[in-house]
């Protein structure tokens, strides 16, 4: 049976024109070099498992600075976090480190330009040559037709081993989906991910987690079937300073899921259930210079335990704001959040100014140039939650 897609393959390259790495219209296709696609239906031969011969899959793709793997190739990986936790300067890590061992990276951006990702990876010190040779960077700007799916083809003949897929919430909606329903986000799986997944790359998804950290547990914004759709590892970012011009940003990258196991034996036990794998730290020179470094994991030194130490007091005195804003019955200014909640000023400020930042609360303009705070309504600003 002829396709639509097939008719555009033979007037795009003639009907007796070569074959292209990856033909789209099936999702199961592998580029010319590669192995064919398995049947799947039948039974599998079994004997490799048997036999002991199985090897596992491994993580190859891009590195710790101890040299010890992130990321699963021809596999579903994800990279989850806050905004401005550093999931950017993550991917442009692995992306410097394939580009600077001779292989090429695809990074789909559906957020940000041209001018901002490949201005931070020349940030850390990629030479342009080589950017311009390995590095194929694409920013889609409309639902892919027949031709927009053979440019991305041809992309993949370079046969990249890394393909970044950052800003999954605008794709979705690129692609007319939505990001709760997770049929939508199984076919957004089928539609794109997939086909990048069997070109052999290791696919990483750039996404956020909800705004609540006591709703949040291993889940980004979405559906459940953005975990449960992974076949490789999901990291979640934790932001321990923020990151910047002129400063020094760190971040916890911790393991959500590691569905090969190879992981997350790399990694240190953690309350959270999540295992610690490394620590993002990027130290920015100037804005033409930072450094960035990704650092095994090690014992908790003092300054990291005081930083703990100060994340849960704040924690506190957040939760006491919200209380103490629920009583009121009127919206209250910063002195009345003060005389109600116990703790230093300074951090009952901070406590209020992140609270506001991440949509928690509400401010507006009040008498005598206060600033009126209050609960936001519940139909307009709710949290969010994870999918059922």
């Amino acid at each position: 049976m002829t396709t639509d897609f097939d008719q555009a393959m033979d007037a795009y390259f003639g009907p007796d024109g070569e074959e292209p790495p990856v033909d789209w219209g099936d999702v199961d296709a592998a580029p010319a070099d590669k192995e064919p696609a398995p049947r799947t239906w039948g039974a599998q031969d079994l004997r490799s498992v048997l036999d002991g011969s199985y090897r596992p899959p491994q993580p190859t793709v891009g590195r710790r600075d101890d040299g010890v793997g992130l990321f699963y190739p021809g596999r579903m990986n994800s990279v989850a976090s806050e905004s401005e936790a550093g999931k950017t300067w993550f991917a442009l890590v692995a992306c410097l480190q394939e580009i600077n061992d001779g292989n090429h990276v695809l990074y789909l951006d559906f957020e940000d330009d041209a001018g901002g990702v490949v201005g931070r990876l020349l940030c850390l010190g990629a030479n342009p040559a080589v950017v311009l040779e390995r590095f194929h960077y694409v920013r889609p700007e409309n639902s892919p037709s027949d031709i927009d799916l053979i440019d991305l083809a041809m992309v993949l003949e370079a046969n990249p081993t890394l393909a970044i897929v950052d800003g999954v919430t605008e794709g979705m909606s690129l692609f007319g989906l939505e990001l709760k329903d997770n049929t939508d986000i199984a076919k957004f799986g089928r539609q794109l991910l997939r086909p990048l997944m069997n070109s052999g790359a290791a696919v990483v998804t750039l996404d956020h987690v909800v705004k609540s950290s006591e709703n949040r547990g291993r889940y980004s914004i979405g559906g459940v079937h953005k975990l449960n759709g992974l076949n490789g590892v999901m990291y979640m970012l934790e932001n321990r300073r923020p990151f910047g011009i002129g400063v020094t940003g760190k971040s916890t990258i911790r393991v959500a899921k590691d569905r090969p196991g190879q992981i997350r034996k790399n990694g240190l036990s953690h309350s959270s259930g999540m295992h610690w794998y490394a620590d993002l730290v990027v130290k920015s020179e100037s804005q033409e210079f930072a450094e960035a470094h990704l650092y095994a994991p090690i014992q908790r030194d003092e300054e990291d335990r005081q930083e703990d130490e100060e994340r849960k007091r704040l924690d506190g005195i957040k939760r006491k704001v919200l209380e103490a804003l629920g009583k009121a019955k009127d919206p209250l200014t910063g002195k009345g959040i003060e005389d109600r909640v116990t703790g230093r000023a300074v951090d009952v400020r901070r406590a209020v100014a992140d609270l506001i930042d991440s949509g928690q609360i509400s401010a507006s303009p009040g008498p005598r140039n206060s600033t009126l705070h209050s609960l936001p309504s519940p139909s307009t600003s709710a949290p969010e939650q994870p999918a059922a």
